[in-house]
């Protein structure tokens, strides 16, 4: 991969699943090294699917997906998922469910058992290290999700919805551990959320999509400087542009209403 090259690129990708219509159509996309990019849009856009097939989960129709300049598959050891529920195996510890990638990709017991220490610290869960999910909050074990993916030290971090199912505090909470944590262990970020405010704090680059089908509408950029803290959602400047991407959001809502 070049120096300079984006660590994800869409050029002209159209998909369909089997002879449906169109899920996706015309993305062309480039993400770069460092970038923490959000995907927003009213549902059935196919944002989800656009991390599918970053991920290799699902082949793409036309047009072509690089991922540090190979097919998505090529480069899974690169990336990690985060998704929508935290998808952790209900038998395992906080600390086993933190183990499980690298116990699949090899790494000996003692390595695998002094990483997920150190991640579990990171997510503030060193004392529930022995604990079932079931004993887990929903925002803990969103914690142990992340910390199992940045476990294996993903360039690229794709997440589908991971906060959706949270109240607002946790979510604001967790939004900010996610930046803390990215401060400490670099990664390049795909985000999908339904929440403008979530996008805006989180995002350097926020593109929403139209839908039927699902299509880049228009990007924002978002220059707040990292670290972001959460007195950023009290400033004027913070509410300007959630309205700039309420905006996009509704005239994508119209067009698709017509």
């Amino acid at each position: 991969m070049e120096a300079n090259a984006p660590i994800v690129k869409f050029h002209c990708v159209a998909k369909r699943y089997g002879d449906g219509a169109l899920v996706l159509d015309g993305i062309d996309l480039a993400v770069a090294k460092g970038d923490f990019v959000t995907l927003i849009g009213p549902s059935g856009c196919g944002k989800s699917t656009v991390l599918k097939l970053v991920s290799g989960l699902s082949p793409w129709t036309t047009g072509d997906v690089t991922v540090a300049g190979k097919a998505p598959r090529q480069a899974r050891d690169r990336q990690a998922f985060i998704f929508q529920d935290a998808t952790l195996l209900p038998w395992l510890t906080a600390q086993h469910n933190v183990e499980l990638p690298m116990r699949l990709r090899g790494d000996s017991a003692e390595q695998r058992r002094r990483r997920a220490a150190e991640m579990l610290a990171l997510v503030r869960l060193s004392d529930a290290r022995g604990f079932y999910p079931r004993q887990l909050s929903g925002g803990m074990k969103m914690r142990v999700s992340i910390a199992r993916a940045l476990s294996v030290s993903p360039e690229l971090l794709l997440l589908d919805e991971p906060f959706g199912a949270l109240d607002e505090m946790t979510r604001n909470h967790l939004n900010e551990e996610l930046l803390a944590l990215r401060d400490r262990t670099p990664f390049t970020a795909l985000f999908v959320t339904h929440s403008v405010a979530e996008a805006v704090f989180l995002s350097n680059r926020i593109f929403v999509m139209a839908a039927r089908p699902g299509r880049l509408h228009a990007e924002v950029r978002v220059d707040f400087p990292y670290p972001r803290e959460s007195a950023l959602r009290e400033k004027s400047e913070f509410q300007t542009k959630v309205n700039e991407v309420s905006r996009l959001l509704h005239q994508v809502e119209e067009v698709a209403a017509r």
